[in-house]
């Protein structure tokens, strides 16, 4: 012993520092236990000067010198801001005494029930705790693994600012380094209550007799009191049985601490919690989590009950995490998926991008004043109650929009969150008109399309608004909501802030070249591409099959086989034309005349545009003057920005007719295709912001824009245009901008066949279509 007690020399205090500190032992203990008294006192030791807890080892009580040796060689080995640490020691005369770091507040028995600490502060003490736990069960080159044996809450010291450290390893057994197998052979006891129930069968306690005694710990934390009540050092009653069953029958809110002076838990935080905390108490030992699961699973519920009191992760902010937040991922993964906070009334979760989206309640944002209905296991809402709005309603519908956690610089949308009453409502897409407006303004908005997201609720976008900070405060007011007879009434879930997605362009794709083209191309070439290229229009060369692939690719245009010929009438003198050149075309298909126009030359152009897509299935563009397009009011002009040099112009419309053959050659088999109307406006684009019906030949119809519709924007300033409202989230019925420099947006759906025709009807159900100029159909697969 002498010679060990020399390597630890630098630990080393004087006794009479020591009795000096503590009045020679007369003033009052801060703690006693079978060990022997402690007390305060203050001291110089190698890391400087401090206030310490000063352990006198007292031999009448069964402590010797192996005891004492035992427990100084553990605590100058193990270093850990969550273990109480070793200051000093003294081992002189017949005094053995240890000197650790202070703990100002005690041990957590003494707090279980406080009605000051927070939950947020109750979960960090019991990761503090995890943290020293697995620190000590993780071998490294430091130290060997090491079992306490003894975990309880009266183990757990507090130091002033609540920080949580793991104490008294007198009980400790150490294992090797290299240690295999946890298992480890002793009598070492431990206190009843908090004892592994294999014990008793087995007789040897593991790192997972640690875990199991921690989880008692945790439920002691969850129910604000000790698991065990004594009477003459035998166990009176033990509530952890019951704890268990109230777990297993999802009554946990029966039993866990409440305080009118603090909030109570939320409840995602305690679902992980309780979960972490049962897997602790499995009977089984194989079947309990590592230490380091456990910190995981509390630092997740740590951050969930943060977020209910309006603090965030910082690294959704993109700053960064602090060293020891070991659930990162788990917690991504988790908001991901998304979490209820504030007591079920509002909806978090993160989109691909680390975006937050937040969605509030409904039966929140109009207060007690409307009837709420019970949503979660009818209507598969997130939140427990919503709202049946039946419409039109008397008088105005208020609301009061409160956001929390949303991300600075993000541009969001703001949307109202719904379902039909009525089921029979189209799948997609739905014309309704939602008239609204935010508390102070005079002129109300109108938004006349809602459409069906994946997770089966209904969505109408209101409003746009680049957000500056994390609360958003919003009174709308609802005035109107008509839709189809067959869904009069809505059940409205909640008001959502999405971000708003930003859609690429689509549209012309760009050349490529041998070096860098398609790894896959020769099984992507269509075995009929020489017929396909040989109707190219100025015959495009190629040497190879990848060149051949690259000219596709791109695409090219090529001239209808199947054309009939084309009869032209030549006039040599018009006293109506200033250009005497000018010659007037009219060309006859089946004895009927249906197109006429002017131009300088009578030429027959390309009118198909053929290419491949990423996936090497056939896509084609039909000229609009190939196409049957009928109108009230209808020509054909001089294009040259239009791949085929010229383009279709509708002038003061009510309705217009489309019709056309789609040739079995330039689709590919078995495969689903959209049909895109490819067409520009003028920049005033007032005239198209009414939805258009369009009925097929079945008579089934649906609607689409032709002008985006156009969401009003919240507080807009110079400096903030930073959204397209042409380039919406794909949806049908929404045009979307293209490369190109035209617009397009999908009329149709067909499945390839041998015959196929498309007839639609597009009728416009107010103002007139005017100067809307088309260049053609377009088939792409979906």
């Amino acid at each position: 012993m002498e010679h060990y007690m020399e390597t630890l020399l630098h630990l080393k205090i004087q006794l009479e520092d020591i009795t000096s500190a503590t009045n020679n032992f007369n003033d009052s203990p801060i703690g006693v236990g079978g060990f022997g008294n402690v007390y305060k006192g203050e001291v110089s030791h190698p890391d400087g000067r401090s206030v310490v807890a000063i352990k006198r080892l007292d031999s009448t009580r069964g402590q010797g010198a192996p005891e004492f040796l035992k427990e100084l060689t553990m605590l100058s080995e193990y270093k850990h801001e969550n273990v109480i640490s070793l200051l000093g020691f003294c081992c002189e005369k017949s005094e053995m005494i240890l000197v650790y770091e202070h703990a100002s507040r005690g041990s957590l028995d003494r707090y279980l029930n406080s009605p000051y600490l927070t939950w947020s502060q109750r979960i960090k003490i019991c990761i503090d705790a995890a943290k020293g736990l697995n620190y000590l069960h993780d071998p490294r080159e430091t130290h060997r693994r090491l079992i306490h044996c003894d975990v309880k809450c009266g183990n757990i010291l507090l130091d002033e600012d609540w920080n949580a450290k793991v104490s008294d390893l007198g009980l400790s057994i150490i294992g090797s380094a290299n240690e295999q197998h946890s298992l480890i052979v002793t009598l070492a006891a431990g206190t009843v209550g908090y004892i592994d129930p294999q014990y008793r069968m087995t007789h040897t306690l593991t790192k997972e007799s640690d875990v199991y005694s921690f989880g008692v710990v945790l439920f002691e934390v969850l129910c604000g009191r000790l698991s065990c009540t004594y009477s003459n050092n035998r166990v009176r009653q033990n509530l952890l049985p019951t704890w268990i069953e109230s777990y297993e029958h999802k009554q946990l809110n029966e039993i866990v601490f409440k305080s009118p002076t603090i909030k109570p838990m939320d409840q995602g935080s305690l679902k992980t919690f309780s979960d972490i905390v049962y897997q602790c108490l499995k009977i089984s030992r194989e079947d309990r989590p590592k230490m380091t699961e456990v910190v995981t699973e509390l630092e997740t519920a740590l951050v969930i009950q943060e977020l209910s009191e309006g603090k965030l992760p910082c690294f959704i902010y993109d700053e960064t995490p602090p060293q020891n937040f070991s659930s990162k991922a788990k917690l991504w993964e988790l908001l991901c998926e998304g979490v209820l906070l504030n007591d079920g009334k509002t909806w978090l979760s993160l989109n691909k991008k680390g975006e937050l989206c937040e969605m509030i309640s409904i039966a929140e944002c109009l207060g007690s004043d409307v009837k709420s209905y019970d949503f979660s296991s009818r209507y598969n809402s997130r939140f427990a109650v919503g709202t049946c709005l039946y419409f039109p309603c008397d008088g105005i519908l208020k609301t009061h929009v409160k956001s929390q956690f949303l991300s600075p610089g993000i541009t969001y949308t703001v949307n109202i969150v719904f379902k039909f009453e009525n089921p029979k409502v189209r799948k997609g897409y739905e014309l309704i008109s939602l008239r609204y407006k935010l508390q102070g303004e005079t002129e109300s908005s109108i938004s006349h399309l809602a459409y069906e997201r994946e997770d089966g609720w209904w969505m109408c976008e209101l409003y746009h608004f680049t957000c500056d900070r994390r609360t958003v405060d919003l009174q709308i007011l609802f005035e109107d909501f008509l839709t189809s007879p067959y869904s009069y009434s809505i059940k409205v879930e909640g008001i959502e802030f999405q971000p708003l997605e930003k859609v690429e362009h689509i549209g012309e794709k760009q050349p490529i070249s041998a070096s860098d083209s398609d790894v896959e191309w020769e099984e992507k070439l269509p075995a009929d591409y020489e017929d396909i290229m040989k109707r190219s229009e100025n015959s495009v060369q190629w040497t190879t099959k990848e060149e051949a692939y690259a000219i596709i690719h791109k695409g090219f245009l090529i001239s209808d086989d199947q054309m009939n010929k084309c009869i032209v009438y030549n006039y040599t003198k018009d006293a109506n034309l200033e250009d005497e050149s000018l010659e007037e075309i009219i060309v006859m298909s089946e004895n009927k005349c249906y197109l006429k126009t002017r131009r300088k030359h009578a030429q027959v152009f390309a009118n198909i545009w053929f290419s491949l897509d990423k996936n090497g299935k056939k896509c084609h563009m039909i000229s609009s003057t190939k196409v049957d397009i009928r109108s009230s009011h209808r020509e054909i002009m001089p294009l040259p920005e239009s791949r085929f040099g010229e383009a279709v112009q509708l002038l003061d419309c009510d309705y217009m007719f489309i019709e056309t053959e789609v040739q079995s050659k330039l689709v590919s088999s078995e495969t689903t295709y959209a049909c895109y109307l490819v067409y520009k406006t003028l920049k005033d684009q007032s005239r198209f912001e009414a939805p258009i019906e369009v009925k097929d030949r079945k008579c089934d119809s649906w609607y689409i824009y032709l002008a985006s519709p156009q969401t009003p924007i919240i507080g807009p300033k110079a400096s903030q245009d930073t959204h397209n409202p042409v380039n919406r989230p794909k949806i049908k019925g929404i045009p979307q901008q293209r490369n190109d420099g035209w617009i397009e947006v999908q009329i149709w759906e067909l499945r390839a066949a041998n015959t196929m025709n498309m007839e639609l009807m597009l009728g416009v159900s107010d103002k007139k279509i005017s100067r809307l100029i088309i260049e053609g159909i377009e088939f792409r697969p979906i």
